[in-house]
C-alpha cells in the first residue's frame, strides 16, 4: 500500500530545464512524464501513458514587476506535422477507457460477484497536480501538469498563447518538450 504512494512532488525552477522559453521577463518550461521512473515520483504505481494519457509539467517563473495573467492562456500540443491537441481536464480522466487485455474467448460465470476496480486515473494526484494557476505575481512560480490524451511524438512542442503581463498581451510561446535532460536525468 504505501508503495503505491507517490513522493512529494517539488519540481525545480524553470530555468533547471533545458527546454525553457523566455518572454519578455516570464520563463516556461515544459517537460513529458512518460517512462515509469519519471511518473512513478509524481503519480505513483500509475503511469497515465499506458492509458493514453501524456502528462506535461508546465512551470513559469514571473521575473518582471507585472503580474501574470493566465486566466485566458490557450496551451496546446502541437506535433510536428502541426496537428493541435487540447488538454484534458484532470477531473476528466476517470471516463478514458482503460486498455483492452486480450481475452481467452471463453467467459466463465462468477458465483460470487466481484467488485469493479477502481479507475487509476481518478487517483487524487492527477487533480491535485493539475495545472490551476490564474494569476502569477511578481517574482513567483507556478506549476502543474495538463493531461493531454496522446502518445508523445518526437520534436512536439507546447504552444501557449493568451498570456498577459500587466495590460499588454505577450507573443505566444512554443516551448519544445522533448529536449534531453528531462525530470529523470536532472541532477
Amino acid at each position: 500500500m504505501a508503495a503505491d504512494k507517490p513522493d512529494t512532488f517539488k519540481p525545480g525552477k524553470a530555468t533547471d530545464y533545458p527546454s525553457v522559453q523566455v518572454t519578455g521577463k516570464v520563463r516556461i518550461a515544459a517537460v513529458k512524464y512518460e517512462s515509469d521512473a519519471e511518473t512513478k515520483p509524481v503519480f505513483g504505481k500509475t503511469n497515465p501513458n499506458e492509458y493514453g494519457i501524456l502528462p506535461v509539467l508546465l512551470l513559469m517563473e514571473n521575473q518582471s514587476g507585472e503580474t501574470v495573467m493566465a486566466d485566458r492562456m490557450y496551451v496546446s500540443y502541437q506535433t510536428p506535422d502541426r496537428m493541435q491537441i487540447e488538454p484534458m481536464p484532470a477531473r476528466d480522466l476517470y471516463s478514458v477507457q482503460s486498455p483492452k487485455r486480450p481475452g481467452t474467448g471463453v467467459s466463465y460465470p462468477s458465483p460470487i460477484p466481484l467488485p469493479k476496480k477502481k479507475n487509476p486515473l481518478s487517483k487524487v494526484e492527477f487533480e491535485t497536480r493539475a495545472w490551476a494557476a490564474k494569476t502569477i505575481m511578481p517574482g513567483e512560480t507556478a506549476h502543474g501538469f495538463l493531461y493531454f490524451n496522446v502518445r508523445h511524438r518526437r520534436n512536439a512542442i507546447l504552444y501557449i498563447t493568451g498570456l498577459r503581463e500587466g495590460s499588454k498581451e505577450l507573443f505566444y510561446v512554443e516551448v519544445p518538450i522533448d529536449l534531453p535532460g528531462g525530470p529523470s536525468e536532472r541532477p
